[in-house]
């Protein structure tokens, strides 16, 4: 089995993954992510949308498709031979110029919200920029309360859709935060100017 990241949206595939994509014989994936890979795959191509793949088996020979890359909250977990996606904490911290030796990640995606609070704070406190993977009930603004007492000096950056046409990064503070328009994104929390390249 081959887990392969397809990118956070779309073009951003590698080389690597295309050639797996192109040589499978068995296409598993959520429907984003085959919407992704779409225009690689064969014709002939045995196709099955997944989106919990804890209850049937996969196949040896099947490629799974995860969105971003399969060890950023994607799905290394399976084993395998894992091919790496342009990840959205990649693509965000080249947006703002975030080094990604100085950031810390946290997985809010399918978790309980407030306990994710914690090692947010911890990260901020030792100086860190924390990159947040949310899903679509996070509260951003909830967040901010939560953590904001005392660190006036923090920045928040929401980047939604990236790599999509339709990507938006908004910037804000912890007192006065972004609220997101889309389903889709993620949060970055810290000391950083937001500078855009």
């Amino acid at each position: 089995m081959k887990v392969v990241g397809v990118g956070c949206g779309p073009g951003m595939l590698t080389e690597e993954a295309i050639r797996a994509i192109t040589g499978a014989t068995v296409v598993m994936g959520s429907r984003r992510a085959i919407e992704l890979a779409a225009r690689f795959i064969p014709e002939g191509c045995e196709v099955q949308v997944m989106n919990d793949f804890s209850s049937i088996p996969v196949p040896d020979h099947a490629v799974v498709l995860s969105t971003g890359d399969p060890m950023l909250a994607g799905l290394g977990f399976l084993g395998g031979e894992i091919i790496p996606g342009i990840s959205s904490l990649q693509l965000a911290s080249a947006r703002l110029a975030i080094p990604l030796e100085e950031v810390v990640v946290v997985r809010a995606h399918g978790k309980d919200h407030r306990a994710a609070c914690a090692p947010i704070a911890r990260a901020l406190d030792q100086g860190r920029t924390v990159f947040i993977i949310a899903d679509p009930r996070f509260s951003v603004a909830g967040l901010c309360r939560a953590i904001g007492a005392g660190r006036e000096d923090l920045a928040v950056a929401l980047c939604e859709d990236l790599g999509y046409p339709e990507e938006r990064i908004s910037l804000g503070t912890v007192f006065d935060p972004p609220v997101p328009t889309s389903r889709l994104f993620s949060v970055f929390v810290g000391r950083f100017s937001g500078n855009r390249a």
